[in-house]
């Protein structure tokens, strides 16, 4: 590779408890089709060729990753924060020592072990050479409808739904995340971005995708995972 390529890491927030699952434990490290979701989230970005190194950030007193973690080619981070974007903050800077400022970061959630290496390859290739990055997201095909004192429909042209990895070179998404004075509208890595007055780029991701948020995603993961 030449030493001017920008390189491509996967940085993976895994420091959740999971509230909404009402399971006994973070549920990153649940089983889903035999293993925890954290271990097909860690597992997609292996298959790719095209990512150098992963980076999971843990709580610090996280005593579950050393029996997912594979070992080589990953790192474990356990500078977890109280919030995502804290998470995330904390790697990233941890991260620096060995990522170069125009080197591309992927973050992406540990609750969507649907990801493979195709998806990772489409982001990657559609993105090329853009300067502000971009994410996966799916086109919004049902009918919105807002509800309130009187229900009304949201017109869907142009809506799409965010998925993850969203991909952005290293100094920009630190840049981004450290200007971000008001966290609460800060909900996924690409509003930070935009916030500076950037706009990334969507790439049609895949409904294998999904989060797994509440009990019943268990099963819709586990259809996707035994795909081809």
């Amino acid at each position: 590779m030449n030493q001017q390529d920008p390189r491509y890491f996967a940085l993976i927030p895994a420091a959740g408890v999971g509230a909404r699952m009402a399971a006994n434990g973070p549920k990153q490290y649940m089983a889903i089709a035999g293993k925890p979701m954290l271990r097909h989230t860690i597992d997609a970005f292996l298959s790719s060729e095209l990512i150098s190194h992963i980076y999971i950030v843990v709580s610090p007193d996280d005593g579950q990753i050393d029996g997912v973690v594979p070992g080589a080619g990953v790192t474990v981070l356990r500078c977890g924060g109280a919030t995502r974007m804290e998470s995330i903050q904390n790697g990233l800077r941890l991260m620096g020592e060995s990522v170069g400022a125009q080197d591309w970061v992927l973050v992406h959630d540990a609750a969507r072990p649907g990801l493979n290496a195709a998806l990772i390859e489409k982001l990657i290739t559609t993105i090329g050479g853009d300067a502000v990055g971009g994410l996966l997201a799916l086109p919004v095909v049902d009918t919105v409808k807002r509800a309130g004192a009187a229900v009304s429909t949201v017109s869907r042209d142009g809506l799409w739904l965010a998925q993850t990895p969203q991909m952005f070179r290293y100094r920009l998404l630190v840049d981004a995340l450290a200007a971000a004075t008001d966290a609460s509208v800060i909900t996924d890595d690409a509003s930070a971005i935009e916030a500076l007055g950037h706009s990334p780029r969507l790439v049609e991701g895949h409904p294998r995708n999904l989060k797994v948020t509440l009990p019943a995603d268990i099963r819709i993961a586990e259809m996707y995972l035994a795909a081809p």
